[in-house]
Formats: C-alpha cells, sequence, structure tokens
C-alpha cells in the first residue's frame, strides 16, 4: 500500500473522524476506559474537524493518507502550539494529531505525514516543533524516537474520568525530517 499524501477536504471530514476515533478505539484500549471509547462519537469528531477545515485563519495545516480505494486511512494536523507551557517556550510549533488505521501502520505512511506537516510547518517559519503522546503509548514513541524526536517532559492529563501522564517529544531542526525524504 502506497498512499496518497494530500490536503484534507471538507468532504473529508467523516472519514477523518473514523480514523480518529477507530484508532483511538485499538491504540489505547487497556489505557483509557472502555467506556469513555465507546462513547466517542464520529459524528461529534467530524463536526470538531470540520469547524478546524473551516477556519483558514487558524494556522493548522491538516493532510490525509488515502488508500487505492480512495479510503482515509491517517491523517496528520500541525499548526502553532497549541498551549503556552514556560517550560516549552522555545517550541512555536505542534503536531496536533496524528493517528493511523492499524492496518495502515507499518508501511511508512506515518513517517511520510509527519514528514508533509513537518514541510509545511518548515514553510511557514514554525519551529521548532513539539508533540505530545500519552506515556503508556509505547509504539508510538519509539515512532517518534526512531524520527529524531526527543523526549522533553511528562505532564499528567485527564481524559473522561482518568489521570494520565502524557510526554512531550521535540525537534529543535526539523529540516532533518524533511530531508530524509526520499
Amino acid at each position: 500500500m502506497n498512499p496518497i499524501i494530500r490536503p484534507a477536504r471538507l468532504e473529508d471530514v467523516f472519514g477523518i473522524a473514523k480514523v480518529h476515533i477507530d484508532s483511538w478505539r485499538s491504540t489505547y484500549q487497556g489505557m483509557i476506559s472502555d467506556e469513555f471509547l465507546s462513547n466517542l462519537s464520529y459524528d461529534r469528531r467530524a463536526q470538531g474537524w470540520k469547524e478546524t477545515l473551516k477556519d483558514p485563519q487558524n494556522g493548522v495545516f491538516l493532510y490525509v493518507a488515502e488508500n487505492e480505494a480512495g479510503e482515509i486511512v491517517g491523517f496528520v494536523s500541525a499548526g502553532p502550539k497549541q498551549q503556552d507551557d514556560p517550560a516549552l517556550s522555545e517550541y512555536k510549533g505542534e503536531i496536533h494529531a496524528i493517528y493511523l488505521l492499524r492496518q495502515a501502520q507499518g508501511q511508512g505512511t506515518g513517517r511520510r505525514l509527519m514528514e508533509k506537516a513537518m514541510q509545511a510547518l518548515f514553510e511557514s517559519g514554525i519551529s521548532p516543533v513539539l508533540l505530545w503522546v500519552l506515556k503508556d503509548n509505547l509504539p508510538s514513541r519509539r515512532f517518534y524516537e526512531a524520527l529524531g524526536g526527543v523526549y522533553l517532559m511528562e505532564k499528567p492529563i485527564t481524559i473522561g474520568q482518568q489521570n494520565l501522564l502524557e510526554v512531550a517529544y521535540g525537534w529543535r531542526d526539523i529540516s532533518k525530517i524533511i530531508s530524509s525524504k526520499e
């Protein structure tokens, strides 16, 4: 599978929402309560992505990975840093979300999505870049480390009724990810 990476369009919001929720349910099973995961709503998530796409002033870059059948199998959202944390003040950009369906993982699609997002941030002068990932999400943490992400810090986060920890990874020189493209 060699998906096409392209900018998201309004008609993609339900495909993006499906990837977002389905990947949460598969990735976070055992980390986040089953009750919380089962109550996620495709419609609410699609509405959120629709609002993101309809606001050209928000500075968000949203790309999808589309398979040969035209189905969205992954996406990445990136833009200005969402939270102002004094410990991370040098970081101006953030990968807000990157998710792939399980069947699209391990084939280079995640790397290509990250490269596309980093390229958009770089061209917009938004650098350095960070992202947050649940501390217990070891496969994703290894993926970010393989892309050169450096552990920065951790902080508590509440999802539903659960108190969890998330870890920040950072890239001071995002040109290295962009230049690694084949």
